[in-house]
């Protein structure tokens, strides 16, 4: 009898470790963030090979704040809604614009940062907004982007029939600008600074009628407590000087 309680007890004990055990995996889930590998300022991978940018700076400073892990992942900006629906990846923290169409897909935070959609030309062209949009023009931009999603809905739907050129980058697409191969570029105004940042000769001629956008971090749509650690976490960056800092530190404008 004394053997049976024995035996009991120390089944007992190895449930209670093996709860332990479980616990301790659960809370060391690390969170994958799929980013764009080349939309300075926001995410972008430097020459030492590492993710770099605000978002990549923002998301670890919250998740320090709000005590979970994190690691951050290139992912094809293309299919990244996909990939994050596949389980691939857990969140998207990467100057992603907040639309309808994504919105119906994933759940985003609250916006943290807008931006300005802008027609980009060389620095030489004479070419007007509405010129951009004349028939015959290549209007460069990043393939899947909301950029591309909006000009296709707002205006080659509705009668303009210029052609959209995608890139896989984004600096890919202002490059082509500044180098003859395309007439115009649709980005944000922060991929604008950034590509002036490096000499590129380029311009803005003004807006193409997109309104300006929000930016989100994208989660699934079954990961409501992962997305109030983000929304929480967020709202305490931005209470801190750390977000000011970070804006400094990537000439957010």
């Amino acid at each position: 009898m004394l053997k049976k309680s024995g035996v009991l007890c120390v089944l007992a004990v190895a449930a209670l470790i093996g709860l332990g055990a479980v616990a301790g995996l659960a809370q060391d889930k690390v969170y994958v963030n799929g980013f764009d590998a080349a939309y300075p300022p926001f995410s972008f991978v430097d020459k030492d090979g590492k993710p770099a940018g605000f978002d990549i700076d923002a998301l670890d400073w919250i998740a320090k704040e709000m005590k979970f892990k994190v690691k951050h992942q290139p992912t094809d900006w293309a299919a990244i809604v996909p990939t994050l629906q596949a389980k691939k990846i857990d969140v998207i923290a990467s100057g992603m614009s907040i639309t309808p169409e994504r919105q119906a897909a994933v759940n985003f935070t609250e916006p943290y940062w807008t931006v300005k959609q802008l027609l980009v030309v060389k620095n030489d062209s004479k070419l007007t907004d509405k010129q951009c949009l004349e028939p015959g023009r290549k209007i460069a931009l990043l393939r899947g982007s909301a950029e591309s999603k909006w000009m296709t809905e707002n205006l080659l739907k509705k009668g303009y029939s210029f052609e959209l050129k995608a890139y896989d980058t984004t600096p890919l697409a202002i490059e082509d600008v500044s180098n003859g191969r395309a007439d115009c570029a649709a980005v944000s105004n922060t991929a604008l600074k950034n590509a002036q940042d490096k000499k590129l000769k380029v311009k803005t001629i003004g807006n193409y009628g997109q309104p300006d956008t929000n930016y989100g971090y994208a989660v699934r749509k079954d990961e409501a407590e992962f997305l109030k650690k983000l929304n929480e976490g967020w709202k305490k960056l931005k209470a801190s000087p750390k977000f000011q800092e970070l804006v400094k530190k990537w000439e957010l404008k």
